[in-house]
């Protein structure tokens, strides 16, 4: 007698480890949108780069955090996998095979734009903003594996129709993506773009000057902002931007006038987009401190020991905690 031909493990464990993969994808996305709609989901970055990366106009889609996005898509993805394992071969034979067929194009589909979608950040993070995110990385690293996993982890009846599904969705996704970001580099487009969050965070600023600072200065605040001055400093900032106002509230009204302040909106007061572009500044506020970039929010007593700052110490505000 012939010996019956064994199922190969990878489809046998394919929904399981597309599933668990799927499960720390949506883990790790829904930390930094809930980050991100609590503060911001720079705050809780290990690298610099990762704060580029996250306080950039690429990490937001229609003024959403990016991640929000991700999440739904690891969920539907995990979704997808483990569901059908739900349903009992024995009794419901016919619905089991139904949700099978079924489920596998769909994963395939969402695998194949989450690829895509994910190397065309990785290049515009690699070659636009030069910077190295590691939430990033491990994201990219789940959408190779998951991509590969469907396209693998069973035996496809007709390669051909699964190769142009792929083709198809990831032109899609590509065209999407280039159309969404197509006017990330214009300071006056995202700012229509990020008018919901700047409305949830901080309300709509009352002119292009943004919103009235509520902070006093003291004599610390007003010391280290002409210190930053003296020796260089640039706080690169768009004046709808609620983490811009945030810094600026850290020093309160009578220092943030000592300070250079670069306005990156064309629309904003004193606008200066062009030395925005040719800091290539990625996200706001950042601060550029002996020709490096910081971005993000910085405590004063970070600006202070990143600019060798040696006066009084004692300042009046402070960040809040993450």
């Amino acid at each position: 007698m012939r010996r019956r031909r064994s199922t190969p493990w990878i489809y046998r464990w394919s929904r399981y480890i597309i599933g668990a993969i799927a499960v720390l994808g949506l883990l790790e996305t829904a930390f930094l949108t809930v980050v991100e709609f609590t503060g911001s989901a720079a705050a809780v970055c290990p690298t610099t780069g990762c704060q580029i990366v996250l306080e950039s106009e690429y990490a937001k889609i229609f003024g959403l955090p990016l991640t929000l996005f991700g999440f739904l898509g690891y969920t539907t993805m995990a979704i997808l996998a483990l569901a059908p394992l739900l349903v009992k071969e024995e009794t419901q034979k016919d619905l089991k095979s139904q949700l099978d067929n079924t489920s596998w194009l769909l994963m395939f589909a969402i695998a194949s734009g989450m690829l895509v979608f994910s190397l065309y950040l990785t290049y515009v993070m690699f070659f636009t903003l030069e910077a190295v995110c590691p939430y990033c990385l491990v994201s990219g690293v789940f959408s190779v594996l998951l991509f590969a996993l469907t396209l693998l982890g069973r035996d496809w009846p007709d390669r051909g129709q699964l190769f142009f599904i792929g083709i198809i969705v990831g032109m899609i996704t590509l065209i999407g993506a280039l159309g969404v970001y197509a006017n990330v580099n214009n300071p006056g487009a995202n700012a229509s773009a990020d008018n919901s969050i700047v409305q949830r965070q901080a309300g709509r600023p009352p002119s292009n000057a943004g919103w009235p600072i509520s902070t006093s200065s003291g004599e610390a605040e007003i010391a280290l902002a002409r210190h930053l001055t003296a020796v260089g400093a640039k706080d690169y900032s768009a004046y709808w931007c609620p983490h811009c106002h945030e810094q600026k509230e850290l020093f309160g009204k009578q220092a943030v006038s000592e300070i250079n302040y670069i306005e990156c909106d064309p629309v904003g007061q004193n606008p200066q987009p062009q030395l925005c572009k040719a800091a290539q500044i990625g996200g706001y506020p950042t601060w550029i401190i002996n020709g490096e970039q910081y971005p993000g929010v910085r405590s004063l007593s970070e600006l202070a020991a990143l600019s060798g700052y040696q006066g009084p110490s004692n300042f009046k505000n402070v960040l809040p905690s993450p």
